[in-house]
């Protein structure tokens, strides 16, 4: 987390500093917003963490291992699948309760359906979808993506372990 962390902080300094460059206080405006969105988002990702940390500890290690570790092979796969396109929540939930799944024993495959699931899929987006794009854009955009997830964890098990049918 350190590398991401500095990379950031770098990118929030050049941007600053290219605010405070323009003269008309930009740089205040964008960080009152950057404020904002923090006071917004904060009890969200506590939450989240506050979840995270309590899958860790109360799903069992060996439930997590037969269910979506590496060796549940395309069981954990289509697991880890439907259980994204179910997840509520944004980035802010879903990839909290990922890593804590991964560091629980969960295999790379079904995480990575997992999350392919999730932002492909998104059940819980769909009654807006259908509101504002129609329901046979959901339809084609549900048809479109329906194999994408399955693959993506297959793919990414090969690379990190091979899978077990």
């Amino acid at each position: 987390m350190l590398l991401p962390t500095v990379i950031m902080g770098f990118l929030a300094l050049i941007l600053l500093v290219l605010g405070s460059l323009k003269g008309d206080n930009t740089q205040m405006a964008g960080m009152k917003i950057g404020m904002k969105m923090i006071l917004e988002i904060l009890p969200l990702l506590i939450f989240a963490f506050l979840v995270a940390g309590m899958v860790q500890v109360l799903i069992p290690a060996e439930m997590i291992s037969r269910w979506v570790g590496k060796e549940a092979g395309m069981r954990g796969i289509i697991v880890g699948t439907l259980t994204g396109a179910i997840a509520p929540g944004g980035p802010y939930v879903s990839l909290p309760i990922a890593a804590a799944l991964m560091k629980s024993g969960a295999g790379v495959g079904t995480m990575i359906a997992f999350i392919t699931g999730w932002s492909l899929w998104a059940i819980n987006r769909l009654p807006m979808e259908i509101g504002l794009l129609g329901w046979k854009f959901a339809a084609v955009r549900l048809l479109s993506t329906f194999f994408f997830p399955p693959i993506a964890g297959m793919i990414a098990q090969f690379f990190f372990g091979g899978i077990k049918w």
